[in-house]
């Protein structure tokens, strides 16, 4: 190479060394304007008090969270009440949502992100591949004040001696409105999902203190009762040896029963091949509760209806000491106050039918031979 040709290459460099120079400062200014440095909270100035809706969509599913009247609600579940620590949680964690990487990926590559843009209509796009999930916050207004795609979960694999994979979830792969840029959030917000049933307020009736139970209708017809709040359960019609495991298995699976989901534009009084329990209890609460196998499923309908009220004075007890009288009473006061809020909310549940698991409903559905005690063998 004579110098002349050096000379040459050594100009070529200087030039292309300053070319790369202008083109990385201005991708570094592109870089730092679009708000996608390590450590950027993009939801820092949200102003949470002012959400009063929130909405989800993916392509395949959506939901809106508006609040009404003081109350959050799930649109698509016909304004039912939505999990007020759910919308908490997701709305807790947004201002502090940071930037922990970036990535430059092309656009071909976004499907495998899951951070494809979702239609605005589910339904016309419910066959999107790697849509990602669009969440969309604004005021009372209507006026939006933040948006973000997110996409796939990024999750950390733990060291573990079993052979199945401990993934722990430790971000998620997001778009900024109109920005070029993936980023790596510093949280999964693993409950931002378009899924209504998943925002639903999940509170439901407890039926407790119970002195019969009853079913009634297709498959089964039955009675249990006790005389006393701890004594033991019988068949009314005193017919046969009542099963007592059975029986508090029953009784017990009413007390704790909760659902799924709710079921629109379905009513009790429509319902296929339906089965009645009346649970009658100490509180002179009574529960009327129909249920029906929903069609081409496993899980069933219900429906509940409260009646009743509670006594308002307290019946002294036996023998009892003009000492202890003030002390039973304000227990009994306090007991009251809090059992009428449980009703009050319990008869609102009447205007509602749900979707429970049939695993729940087992012990309360079995035919009246199944609670009959088996005789142990000589």
């Amino acid at each position: 190479m004579n110098r002349k040709t050096f000379l040459i290459l050594i100009g070529l460099l200087v030039v292309l060394g300053g070319a790369g120079a202008v083109l990385f400062w201005q991708d570094l200014g592109t870089w730092r304007s679009s708000n996608t440095r390590i450590g950027f909270k993009p939801f820092e100035k949200l102003p949470v008090n002012e959400v009063a809706q929130i909405r989800l969509y993916d392509g395949k599913g959506e939901v809106t969270l508006a609040l009404k009247d003081g109350r959050w609600t799930v649109k698509e579940r016909g304004d039912y009440s939505a999990s007020v620590q759910e919308i908490g949680n997701l709305l807790v964690k947004l201002p502090d949502l940071k930037v922990v990487q970036t990535e430059n990926v092309g656009a071909t590559l976004l499907p495998r992100l899951s951070l494809v843009a979702p239609a605005a209509n589910a339904k016309a796009d419910a066959k999107a591949e790697g849509a990602g999930t669009q969440l969309e916050l604004s005021d009372k207004s209507g006026k939006l004040i933040g948006s973000l795609l997110l996409g796939k979960i990024v999750v950390k694999i733990e060291p573990s001696p079993l052979p199945v994979k401990q993934e722990t979830p430790v971000g998620r792969y997001v778009l900024s409105p109109g920005k070029p840029t993936v980023l790596v959030m510093s949280d999964a917000l693993k409950n931002a999902d378009a899924k209504p049933d998943l925002w639903l307020a999940k509170e439901f009736f407890k039926a407790d203190r119970i002195r019969s139970l009853a079913t009634s209708g297709d498959g089964a017809s039955w009675k249990i009762a006790r005389k006393e709040e701890y004594g033991q359960w019988k068949f009314a019609d005193g017919g046969g040896e009542l099963d007592p495991s059975k029986a508090v298995a029953a009784v017990n699976g009413l007390a704790g029963l909760a659902f799924s989901d709710v079921a629109l534009d379905v009513k009790a009084e429509n319902f296929d091949k339906p089965r009645t329990l009346v649970a009658e209890t100490y509180d002179n609460l009574v529960y009327t509760i129909r249920i029906a196998r929903k069609p081409g499923s496993d899980d069933y309908y219900l429906a509940v209806a409260l009646s009743g009220e509670p006594a308002r004075t307290r019946v002294p007890e036996k023998g009892e000491k003009p000492a202890d009288k003030e002390r039973l009473d304000k227990q009994f006061d306090d007991t009251l106050k809090k059992l009428d809020e449980r009703v009050k909310f319990e008869k609102t549940l009447s205007a509602w039918t749900y979707v429970v698991p049939a695993k729940a409903l087992e012990p309360l559905i079995r035919a009246r031979g199944d609670l009959v005690a088996v005789a142990r063998k000589k």
